[in-house]
């Protein structure tokens, strides 16, 4: 990959209550980052954070599109969003569910507008902006997808290891991509979403920004069944032969390269995975145990499909161990560096 400038990346901060401040602080203090980090959420709520775990950090508020301090160990420049109310590690407050969404809503405006190479989230609690009175969130992937006007997006996680762009391919076991076909749906209604043409988009999507993103040349993709056995020819289900088969047999005809259906339960062992750029699963707890127990900590949240680049971590607000700082920001670096190496291909390959 060719030398691009390093990216600016906005941070939104997260569930306040939560962990996700005080890893952007942490972050703050790492000597060579992999990108120009912006914070983006309450100064007060930072400093403070910053104060009770101990980091000495420098914080400079910005206005989007005014040029950035220059980079240095210590100091975080901060687009500032307002807290709606006190918060305190581990202290959920309802009414701190419209600051959440602000900062999304500012990070996607920048990246959209041209300030940010694109956007980095820490946890948010859905349960919490739920309780808000928001009906129907389930998830940054889904508000991020209609905050952009988009039709559909992929979930997809990946391994450190696996995050190299120009690397296709597993590198050893803990090298991993997983993509879900569904997302935060209850078991029940997995089958009824699960249609042709989701599919056929889905695997469209992951197709494409593999290519883009990751700089695969021709991917090669693992599909899970839905079923036990992958339907068992029917006998245990017949998502396999009424929806799955008939999608990749489509897509095959137009060149893509896929493998399967294929029984879960032997996919994710080296002999199916060698030579596989990434794996499909049907549905969210068919695939992110796997992936979570090759690289807890050490993987990464992206969302394909969008006109932005978007990473996140691979764990939840923690709300136990707000305050403490004794939370691993590994998953939030690894986010950070897969972000920027996205947004210098992204530069280099189709320019937002």
């Amino acid at each position: 990959m060719a030398d691009t400038p390093v990216p600016v990346l906005a941070l939104t901060t997260g569930e306040p209550a939560g962990i996700g401040p005080e890893l952007a602080v942490m972050l703050a203090a790492e000597e060579a980052p992999a990108a120009r980090l912006v914070a983006v959420g309450d100064p007060g709520l930072l400093a403070e954070r910053a104060a009770l775990i101990g980091r000495d950090v420098e914080l400079v508020e910005c206005t989007p599109g005014e040029p950035l301090p220059t980079p240095r160990p210590g100091m975080l420049p901060v687009w500032p969003v307002a807290l709606r109310a006190p918060s305190r590690p581990g202290e959920l407050e309802v009414a701190n569910a419209a600051y959440v969404l602000e900062t999304l809503d500012l990070a996607v405006r920048a990246c959209r507008e041209g300030q940010a190479a694109g956007m980095v989230t820490a946890p948010l609690h859905k349960g919490v902006i739920l309780d808000a009175g928001h009906a129907g969130f389930t998830g940054h992937t889904e508000y991020l997808r209609d905050a952009c006007g988009v039709d559909e997006v992929v979930m997809l996680l990946a391994t450190d290891s696996a995050l190299h762009a120009g690397q296709p391919g597993w590198r050893g076991s803990a090298a991993l991509r997983v993509a879900l076909a569904t997302t935060h749906l209850p078991l029940r209604e997995v089958s009824d979403a699960l249609t042709g043409p989701r599919l056929a988009r889905v695997l469209r999507i992951l197709d494409a920004d593999l290519r883009r993103w990751f700089g695969v040349a021709a991917p090669r993709i693992a599909v899970c069944g839905l079923n036990p056995h992958a339907g068992e020819g029917g006998h245990l289900g017949r998502e396999e032969l009424d929806v799955i088969i008939p999608v990749l047999e489509a897509l095959r005809a137009e060149g893509l390269t896929l493998d399967g259906p294929l029984p879960a339960d032997t996919l994710f062992t080296p002999r199916h995975l060698e030579g596989v750029d990434a794996v499909l699963a049907m549905y969210h707890d068919q695939g992110l145990p796997v992936l979570k127990y090759a690289g807890f900590g050490r993987a990464a949240n992206i969302t394909l499909g969008l006109p932005l680049v978007r990473t996140s971590v691979d764990h939840g607000t923690a709300l136990d161990l707000a305050g403490r700082g004794s939370a691993d920001p590994g998953s939030l670096r690894v986010a950070v560096a897969l972000a920027a190496d996205m947004a210098r291909r992204g530069a280099e390959v189709a320019p937002m």
